[in-house]
């Protein structure tokens, strides 16, 4: 019995450790944490619009008709400046339709970055307290939506995206080859 008592911690112990090797040797991806809003309308927009003068940004318009690429991103955030380019190309080169919101950043901060880096976004919203962020299942920013024509959520990228990201997933998307 004592001798029961000395070896259960130590096997306890052991199977823990194991536990977390595995989990961190697995492989496995944060970012496919799964998402709660895929395969379902987008949730509700009404956000006061970034640039002044534009029109508030309403979930009417994401129900175009095409794929739309919504982007929550913040002036403050190091990952966003990082995928920051390939919006910018996405958005010149290949006619990409970007809905950009800026999450719990100040006009007067996210104006002057998306200046100096190239604005990429067609429709651009100012999520000041976060609530719509919340209402997406944001868990921080960068996080990145692919939105059909008729306004379904077909894909969530948490973090930055990548040109693997680009290539493999949202350009065919946005051809229509992946739903």
């Amino acid at each position: 019995m004592r001798r029961l008592l000395f070896i259960l911690p130590l096997l306890t112990l052991a199977l823990m450790a194991g536990f977390f090797a595995w989990s961190l040797t697995s492989g496995r991806d944060p970012a496919s944490i799964g998402s709660v809003v895929v395969g379902r309308p987008a949730p509700k927009l009404d956000l006061p619009a970034l640039r002044p003068g534009e029109a508030p940004l309403t979930d009417e318009s994401l129900r175009t008709g095409k794929p739309v690429i919504v982007n929550f991103f913040a002036s403050w955030c190091t990952p966003c400046l990082a995928e920051h380019p390939l919006f910018t190309r996405l958005a010149e080169r290949d006619g990409a339709t970007i809905v950009g919101i800026a999450w719990k950043n100040k006009r007067d901060d996210a104006l002057p970055w998306l200046k100096r880096l190239g604005d990429p976004y067609r429709l651009a919203g100012l999520d000041l307290d976060g609530k719509t962020g919340l209402d997406w299942g944001l868990s921080g920013v960068p996080e990145t939506y692919l939105i059909d024509g008729a306004g379904i959520v077909r894909r969530h990228y948490r973090g930055p995206i990548t040109e693997r990201d680009l290539n493999e997933t949202i350009l065919p998307f946005l051809k229509g080859a992946v739903k």
